[in-house]
């Protein structure tokens, strides 16, 4: 009895099934991306100009040490009061003459900040500092500022600045010259100055 020859495999299209898995795998797959906290760092300055000095009471001051306490203006503080304390600080408007602060709503304390384009927030870390305390300062920080801005824009515009943004948004293209110039002056009122100090290793 003759051996039978046993059939062939056609595998003349086994590329491109091959080539149309990758594809299907490329177009569908997601790749996470890790978020950030978003900082834009001041221009440099020419050697020749000389820095602004900035008065002590226009500095606000946060430091986390490597237990996770906050210890802030020089007393300690909770987590959930400093956002308040912030607010409190930036929107004083205790300046005079050219650092006055017409729409500021605070306590007008002379001893405080002067007006909001003066209020610096210094955030200072120790290197032991958990990662999930300085995300947390951090995010009460920026809210301060979101709040700020909300409540001024609310008294100007009617508004919310969250509520602006999102307007501007959805505009095509983001082509409205109102509302950028509404965004624009919320935040020349509010500027957000978060200053991070060097990290200490203590």
């Amino acid at each position: 009895m003759a051996k039978r020859d046993a059939p062939e495999v056609n595998a003349g299209s086994m590329a491109d099934i091959a080539f149309l898995l990758l594809i299907f795998f490329l177009v569908t797959t997601t790749i996470e991306v890790d978020s950030g906290i978003s900082r834009l760092l001041p221009p440099m300055q020419p050697p020749e100009e000389e820095p602004e000095i900035i008065k002590q009471k226009n500095i606000f001051q946060v430091i986390v040490n490597r237990t996770d306490q906050l210890l802030v203006e020089d007393q300690l503080m909770g987590l959930s009061d400093i956002k308040e304390a912030t607010k409190k600080f930036i929107d004083n408007g205790g300046g005079v003459g050219e650092d006055a602060c017409s729409y500021c709503q605070g306590m007008r304390d002379p001893s405080s900040s002067d007006n909001p384009s003066k209020a610096v927030v210094s955030l200072q870390n120790d290197r032991e500092t958990s990662y999930k305390m300085y995300i947390s300062v951090q995010n009460e920080l920026v809210a301060a500022y979101t709040e700020l801005r909300n409540e001024y824009a609310e008294r100007t515009y009617g508004k919310s600045y969250e509520e602006i943004l999102t307007e501007f948004d959805k505009v095509y293209l983001g082509k409205n010259d109102k509302l950028k110039e509404q965004i624009e002056d919320i935040k020349k009122k509010y500027p957000q100055i978060i200053s991070e100090a060097t990290t200490k290793n203590n």
